[in-house]
């Protein structure tokens, strides 16, 4: 099993058990921030069954009508769990916490949350905790932000960012209900319903942000682009390279798209000999290209690409 699909799984696995507690803390309390919190453990369990049918999807070889595979299937299912989270777990425990905002009903059996609570830290900790290291290792030697805008694997970031506003919504509704019930004013307990909304619409605008530009096409990191212009023009038969266009397929599938200009006095049987060197080294110089097409052309201005 992969390890992004490792993480997902036990995320699966967490959220699912911490729902159901959540839901019945809620029903015994009457407490409108743990129903949002229990909210946003049912939305986080759909998503990571989404992830996991990305990734299936994903895996599935080239075929006709895709010549190039269905890698980018994991980049639209990302998408759509940003949307989800967005739209269903945030706009629900908005729309719950503005309800108890203005009609206050006291929480009762306050340390039923509690005790619900700090099991469900317990469980998403355990979850944070093994999406963290499996990003870590992703990461390399890129800081954290930088690590979500070079990252080409959503799965991992998808995951990392549900766990981190689970556990600071699970801090938020804790806080709401100790003050609702400790000052006596129950309207509190919506508005940190309301602040989890706030949180969980936050994450999935960040999240959509991110996978938009996966899903609409996003070329290889500089490191990757420049590394196959020096392999290409290290060969003696090679004059230019005009320009290395890239394109990500999926997290590990690129295509790249090489326009070059070969010296004056190459032959045909020069050109050809070293257009299928120049494949191969790129091939094995960086295993996630997998289709390579070079173009003989004159020399002309490359287009400059700003790195994202």
């Amino acid at each position: 099993m992969s390890s992004s699909r490792k993480v997902i799984v036990a995320a699966l696995i967490g959220n699912a058990l911490i729902s159901v507690t959540k839901f019945g803390a809620a029903m015994f309390t009457g407490s409108a921030a743990m129903f949002s919190e229990g909210i946003h453990s049912v939305v986080d369990t759909g998503n990571q069954v989404l992830l996991l049918y990305g990734l299936k999807r994903a895996e599935k070889p080239p075929d006709e009508a895709f010549p190039f595979g269905y890698g980018k299937e994991i980049y639209f299912w990302s998408f759509v769990v940003a949307i989800l989270i967005f739209g269903i777990g945030a706009g629900i425990s908005i729309y719950e916490g503005m309800h108890q905002v203005l009609d206050p009903q006291p929480i009762e059996n306050t340390f039923i949350n509690y005790i619900v609570l700090g099991f469900a830290l317990v469980f998403e900790g355990v979850a944070w905790t093994l999406a963290l290291i499996e990003f870590n290792r992703s990461r390399g030697g890129w800081g954290f932000l930088e690590a979500v805008r070079r990252g080409k694997d959503p799965s991992l970031f998808v995951v990392l960012f549900e766990d981190s506003a689970a556990m600071l919504g699970l801090v938020i509704a804790a806080v709401g209900i100790y003050l609702a019930d400790t000052l006596g004013l129950p309207w509190l307990d919506g508005f940190a319903s309301v602040c989890i909304g706030l949180v969980l619409a936050t994450t999935a605008t960040w999240l959509a942000i991110e996978t938009k530009g996966l899903l609409i096409g996003e070329r290889a990191n500089t490191v990757i682009i420049d590394g196959i212009r020096d392999i290409t023009k290290s060969h003696n038969n090679v004059d230019q390279v005009n320009e290395v266009l890239t394109m990500h397929m999926g997290p590990e599938f690129i295509l790249a798209n090489l326009s070059v200009k070969f010296h004056d006095s190459a032959t045909a049987t020069d050109i050809e000999a070293t257009i299928e060197q120049v494949d191969a080294q790129i091939k094995d110089s960086y295993e996630n290209v997998k289709r390579v097409f070079i173009e003989a052309e004159r020399q002309k201005t490359a287009s400059v690409v700003q790195d994202s």
